[in-house]
């Protein structure tokens, strides 16, 4: 595979960056790694903004006692999302054997942690909740990996619009390895995945984590991977928005988006392990919480009318849907 080359990063993220343009390869290290995902929260949180339309994003830094801090900037009650957030942080300090555990890695040393996580929650039903994550972490027995990915979860599913997502990102991996897609693509379906409800939190995307350094991989071309992934946020989810931003929606759509909003605040709190290594790494509540929706229910065993779109929808939140082949 090929090293981590400037063409990946646009050239004002190089000049944010401080990295002189004329020096061909790039030596990734986390400091070339969280300065890229400061520029790509700040890329994101533009690209929104201009889509949106009406409300800007406010920011709050943050610091953390043990060590880092970060920078969580959160949109509310615009035009196209009403409640969404970009978040960056950058953590270290002593690995807790709590810690240790959630990350598979033994006992004792330090760490290191940086990413971004973006979540969008809309205000129409007809567009679709989406969810990106990039990170990086370190710990102090030299172990170095990277993980993230994309997720779509429609209020309600379009069979062309899935089909489009997944093809997008099939074209993305495939730049890098043949067998990206495939793997990350079941990743996702396992990942997202609601237990008990027998249901899938959406159609799914790429998910991965723990890449490392191996025979066939090197630290570069696992952050080009994760840096495109960034990059390929705004692209995808502005195009979605703007597919569907003027479809007519009822209360009865409304009722059905609540519903599904409170199927990813149980995923979130359930199995999200982000949210869980924020809570055992002593992370910011308000920034890990920030993923949860403005406004959502839990009507008793709501069951949709049959043959309806939202009965539709039900069908297809299941694993291994084929979605570029659908």
């Amino acid at each position: 595979m090929a090293g981590f080359w400037f063409s990946h990063i646009h050239r004002d993220q190089l000049v944010a960056m401080g990295i002189k343009e004329q020096t061909k390869a790039v030596r990734v290290d986390k400091e070339l790694i969280s300065k890229s995902f400061k520029c790509l929260q700040d890329d994101i949180c533009s690209e929104i903004e201009a889509c949106d339309g009406k409300e800007k994003f406010m920011e709050e830094l943050w610091t953390r006692d043990e060590g880092g801090g970060g920078r969580t900037r959160v949109i509310q009650n615009g035009k196209i999302i009403e409640k969404g957030g970009v978040n960056f942080s950058e953590v270290h300090g002593p690995l807790s054997d709590k810690m240790a555990d959630v990350l598979q890695v033994n006992r004792g040393g330090t760490f290191y942690a940086t990413g971004v996580s973006v979540i969008m929650h809309p205000v129409s039903p007809m567009v679709p909740i989406i969810h990106m994550n990039v990170r990086y972490f370190e710990v102090s027995n030299g172990e170095k990996w990277f993980g993230g990915g994309i997720d779509l979860t429609p209020i309600y599913i379009d069979g062309r619009q899935a089909k489009m997502f997944h093809q997008k990102l099939k074209s993305l991996c495939d730049q890098h390895h043949p067998s990206y897609y495939p793997a990350f693509k079941k990743w996702a379906d396992d990942y997202f995945y609601i237990k008990h409800r027998n249901e899938t939190r959406g159609v799914g995307g790429i998910f991965f984590d723990r890449l490392g350094i191996s025979k066939e991989f090197t630290l570069e071309d696992r952050f080009s991977l994760v840096h495109e992934v960034g990059e390929a946020f705004s692209r995808i989810y502005t195009a979605l928005i703007n597919q569907n931003r003027h479809l007519p929606y009822g209360e009865g759509e409304l009722e059905w988006q609540r519903v599904r909003r409170g199927r990813y605040v149980e995923f979130n709190l359930v199995y999200d392990r982000g949210t869980k290594f924020g809570l055992d790494s002593g992370g910011r509540i308000e920034s890990i919480f920030m993923s949860l929706p403005p406004v959502a229910s839990w009507t008793y065993n709501f069951q949709p009318r049959p043959n309806s779109k939202e009965a539709e929808t039900m069908s297809m939140l299941k694993k291994d849907i084929d979605w570029i082949n659908i």
